[in-house]
């Protein structure tokens, strides 16, 4: 079977060459495509960090294995890591963290075991990176959180800890102050948790899940969660494991899935041959597993465990007093201990699937619907204006733009209300959000709104507009804080 392999930038080339080399030597059943990715492709005039020919041999062959990459900093690039994930719409990130003998942390040392896997949305939320200066002292970050988004992940949590028997699977959120975004992510896992009664299953605050976790780690199992509180959870699990050297990464789509070390490019020691391989290793072993090579996994995991176990160490870890090997020296010493039996996490020796090449060839994009059950209705509009005024001023001024068709509701000023109530120890910059509804709940028109748009504009800038939605009884918007 044949993948893309992208070495990456920095420590990627040597850490690559190492897995690649154990896994000639465990006679992995893989050929290797290169493909040419990272930040010296973008340095090439490349702005989203790929050749085009590495994107189409990515999308022909639906497997990218790749090592750490650098975003050039200040030239208003994306980052690759994310542009891969999104583009090709692996929406899982599944990252397992495990106690590991021979890494020492405080709670190996304590006799407490951990095994939590973070399963992550990978598509949406602040990654989407739509970012605008409303005025000169306000920035809008835009967060997308949408239903056939969250159901795609949460049911991928739940199938993999139903296969891997897993004994709870919690969602981490934030619904009580997000109630919309965090909401809708939350009731949807409460929908999917209804279609497995034979897992046990709840949900924390995110705050209170960081504290527990580094409390009690061993109560979790699986753990899914947005993308941004994702991606914080999760290299805070790998902190309590030994770092982000031991943290393996797979993004799971549909079609497509990358396999990476999720750690930095370390560009201070690259070309030293002194970085530890193992998580690029770890995040090699999951790709192994995916594609139903079972054997070949299981000899190079117990290699590896059996490695730690028995003190082996790159600088970054392991006994000071013992000497660190470098990449290669680890690399081969794993490769040597084929065949033998770890005392801690053995995986069983079970036979690979048949190896298989599958290849979706898509037309056109797919399009995520969910079917409506209650019709939509435009009830109102928020107002993003800039003004220096006073809120008593920005609301006389409101008032007369209001017409036969709406009222002036409220007037906030960062999410906090300052019209019609409000606190003059409430401190305020040049934006505010001006609500408008409609008069006894009646129904607006998108021509309603522009018309109310194009006379407020006589008075003021408008930065930006958002309609209020309800669908039946349920609104489609929050209420200020303090309204």
């Amino acid at each position: 079977m044949k993948i893309a392999v992208a070495k990456g930038d920095g420590i990627g080339p040597e850490i690559m060459d190492a897995v690649l080399r154990i896994f000639d030597a465990a006679k992995v059943p893989l050929e290797y495509t290169f493909v040419d990715m990272g930040k010296w492709v973008f340095d090439k005039g490349f702005s989203n960090g790929m050749t085009p020919e590495a994107k189409h041999t990515i999308e022909d062959l639906g497997i990218l294995f790749k090592g750490p990459m650098e975003t050039p900093k200040g030239k208003g690039v994306k980052s690759v890591n994310v542009t891969a994930r999104k583009t090709w719409n692996t929406y899982a990130n599944k990252r397992v963290f495990q106690t590991l003998h021979g890494v020492d942390t405080v709670f190996s040392k304590a006799g407490i075991p951990i095994d939590i896997t973070i399963v992550r949305e990978n598509i949406e939320d602040t990654y989407g990176g739509i970012e605008h200066m409303l005025t000169q002292d306000v920035a809008l970050s835009r967060r997308f959180i949408t239903r056939p988004g969250s159901l795609q992940v949460i049911k991928y949590a739940f199938e993999m800890a139903k296969k891997n028997g897993a004994r709870r699977i919690t969602c981490g959120h934030k619904a009580n102050i997000m109630k919309l975004t965090d909401g809708l992510f939350l009731e949807c896992f409460q929908e999917v948790a209804k279609e497995y009664p034979e897992l046990r299953s709840d949900d924390i605050i995110v705050d209170d899940l960081a504290m527990k976790l580094v409390v009690r780690p061993q109560d979790f199992d699986v753990v899914v969660l947005t993308n941004l509180q994702g991606d914080i959870i999760s290299d805070l699990c790998a902190g309590l494991v030994g770092g982000l050297g031991f943290a393996p990464s797979a993004n799971i789509g549909d079609h497509i899935a990358i396999f990476e070390a999720v750690h930095g490019t370390a560009p201070d020691i690259a070309g030293k041959n002194i970085a530890n391989p193992t998580a690029l290793l770890l995040s090699g072993i999951s790709m192994l597993r995916h594609l139903g090579l079972m054997e070949n996994a299981a000899i190079v995991e117990n290699a590896l465990l059996y490695t730690l176990e028995q003190g082996v160490h790159t600088g970054d870890f392991g006994d000071k007093n013992t000497p660190a090997l470098n990449t290669t020296a680890f690399a081969e010493v794993i490769i040597g201990n084929f065949g033998k039996t770890p005392e801690h996490m053995a995986r069983p020796l079970l036979p690979n699937a048949p190896v298989t090449q599958t290849a979706f060839k898509l037309s056109r994009n797919e399009m995520m619907v969910s079917e409506e059950t209650q019709q939509e209705i435009i009830v109102g509009v928020d107002m993003f204006i800039e003004s220096s005024g006073q809120p008593e001023f920005i609301a006389k001024k409101c008032q007369r733009h209001a017409g036969v068709k709406f009222n002036l509701i409220n007037i906030s000023n960062r999410g906090t209300q300052v019209w019609p109530t409000g606190s003059v120890y409430t401190n305020l910059v040049n934006q505010y959000n001006v609500r408008f509804e409609s008069i006894d709940g009646s129904p607006l028109t998108q021509q309603d709104v522009l018309g109310l748009y194009v006379s407020l504009s006589g008075d003021f800038r408008i930065c930006s507009s958002e309609l209020l939605n309800m669908w039946g009884e349920r609104k489609g918007y929050s209420l200020a804080q303090g309204q």
